[in-house]
């Protein structure tokens, strides 16, 4: 890892985002309750710096289908965020969502890349407005992007829009859970190197 990368990734710094990821998550998740008018919990995120090259091999590969929904931070703070579903996951997901008897979803129309739009929103939201709120500043998501292609492919397009935003990510893993059901998620966080020594001053 960098010496810039260590910098914005301090220790300091990866606590404080990890109380954010989870304040963020379970104001995420009594959203969505509110939404489907079932239960919907979290499990606590768990944090990670990720090499960008080594994405993929966390979703089994280059080839591997995933759906991804990207937005970007603005404001005083910016940056992209990403969340990254395995595509029999998302069905999963879009199934929960939509109130579909477990199954039902096996293809990505405009209904179901919209409510997984949602899920990018509601969370990104959440999320961007904690931080806000900690820092002092003001952030706005941009409108969803809804993505269903090879993890390769979805990257690419990221990697080709983060300039000079450094090799690293910020990896948060976490479960959205309802009853017997349970989706993996991993909600990825790629900063500006200056986007968050407010955080660390707090």
């Amino acid at each position: 890892m960098s010496n810039q990368t260590s910098d914005v990734f301090s220790e300091k710094l990866l606590l404080a985002l990890k109380q954010l990821a989870n304040e963020g998550m379970h104001n995420a998740a009594r959203g969505f309750s509110n939404m489907i008018g079932t239960c919907l919990s979290v499990v606590e995120p768990e944090i990670e710096v990720v090499p960008l090259t080594e994405i993929p091999n966390i979703f089994g590969g280059p080839e591997s289908e995933a759906a991804g929904i990207y937005l970007r931070a603005e404001g005083d703070i910016w940056g992209q965020i990403m969340l990254v579903i395995p595509l029999d996951k998302a069905f999963e997901l879009v199934d929960l969502l939509l109130e579909n008897p477990p199954g039902t979803t096996t293809n990505m129309g405009s209904l179901e890349r919209s409510a997984l739009a949602e899920v990018g929103n509601l969370t990104a939201t959440y999320f961007l407005n904690r931080v806000a709120t900690i820092t002092g500043t003001s952030i706005r998501p941009t409108p969803p992007a809804v993505m269903v292609d090879m993890v390769g492919a979805i990257l690419d397009i990221i990697a080709a829009t983060t300039g000079g935003l450094g090799e690293n990510v910020l990896m948060m893993h976490t479960n959205f859970d309802c009853n017997d059901h349970q989706v993996q998620t991993k909600f990825w966080v790629i900063p500006d190197p200056g986007a968050f020594k407010k955080i660390m001053k707090d």
